[in-house]
């Protein structure tokens, strides 16, 4: 009978994904309008002043989807959210298929939040680069331009030294000035959009403040020095968070392994870990807590950032 269940669904699954045309491209489009419709001035009021807060979930698939969106791989949202699904639907059956129905909404969610892990390890990977070469590449850039009073003259100085991707952001700022317009306060504000960075924000505000007063060149120096700070800190802590990361994971290792283990030693307690109403419910809490806690150590481990 569970099979037939199980078939069923499948079959119906598949009905819908076709009556609807849910490709993963329109998956992702419906997705990303939650988050980019028009907020009303009532609203906007209301986040300003920290009387309503934006749902966590959606705030998480937005950070996610714009960050997609500054790495050109957008595109990749839509494969994801659609794989998600086929994954929800995977733990639901995963449940039936071992006739715990108390486990199916937390293989759901945790099943489902796979590729949405991934994507979010990607695009930290890629942010830590653009951190790693950051500094370099803001000191050099400072320096040169503390020496020679000339922005352009100090990025075409410090370019053969910057690393990608963040060189081809300033050879889009030297193009910018030499092609399109000569105004550098509106290349330098396109250029500190292309960076999600609180230092790298401050650093192109004090560019736009110097091309009008040349005094306050020293104060470039200063804020290059933050993320130097900001990379001591995190080398610090790294040992200390891969620990903690590698402890929690054995942890949880060990509370699955008890299952089949059970198994071997006494199938008794298997039976009624597996078959009986109080060890499904036991079961549940216990994928429901390893959840909870997957969540809270991501939450909690992440490397320290700069904020104002």
């Amino acid at each position: 009978m569970t099979v037939v269940f199980i078939f069923c669904f499948i079959v119906a699954s598949v009905g819908i994904v076709l009556a609807l045309d849910l490709t993963p491209k329109r998956i992702g489009q419906e997705v990303s309008t939650l988050f980019n419709r028009e907020q009303s001035l009532r609203e906007r009021a209301l986040l300003a002043r920290g009387k309503k807060k934006q749902n966590k979930l959606l705030r998480y698939l937005e950070q996610v989807y714009r960050a997609l969106a500054d790495t050109g791989k957008e595109g990749q949202f839509g494969v994801a959210c659609a794989v998600s699904l086929l994954l929800m639907a995977a733990g639901v059956i995963i449940a039936v298929a071992i006739n715990n129905l108390f486990l199916a909404p937390v293989l759901a969610v945790a099943l489902a939040t796979v590729p949405f892990v991934y994507l979010r390890r990607t695009v930290d990977m890629y942010e830590d680069q653009i951190r790693l070469n950051l500094e370099t590449t803001l000191q050099c850039v400072t320096s040169s331009y503390e020496r020679t009073r000339n922005l352009e003259t100090a990025v075409q100085e410090s370019l053969q030294n910057i690393k990608p991707p963040i060189r081809g952001i300033f050879e889009a700022f030297l193009a910018e000035i030499n092609s399109v317009t000569p105004d550098v306060e509106t290349a330098i504000t396109h250029m500190k959009e292309q960076i999600n960075d609180v230092v790298f924000e401050d650093w192109c505000d004090g560019l736009i403040a110097c091309q009008g007063d040349n005094q306050l060149i020293d104060t470039l120096s200063p804020i290059v020095e933050r993320l130097r700070d900001m990379k001591l800190i995190n080398s610090e802590l790294k040992v200390t968070i891969s620990e903690n990361r590698r402890e929690y994971l054995i942890m949880a290792l060990m509370v699955v392994a008890n299952i089949p283990l059970l198994y071997v030693l006494n199938k008794d307690w298997y039976a009624a870990l597996m078959y009986t109403t109080f060890g499904k419910v036991t079961l549940a809490g216990c994928g429901l807590g390893i959840l909870i806690t997957w969540f809270l150590l991501n939450k909690y481990t992440k490397p320290v950032e700069y904020k104002r």
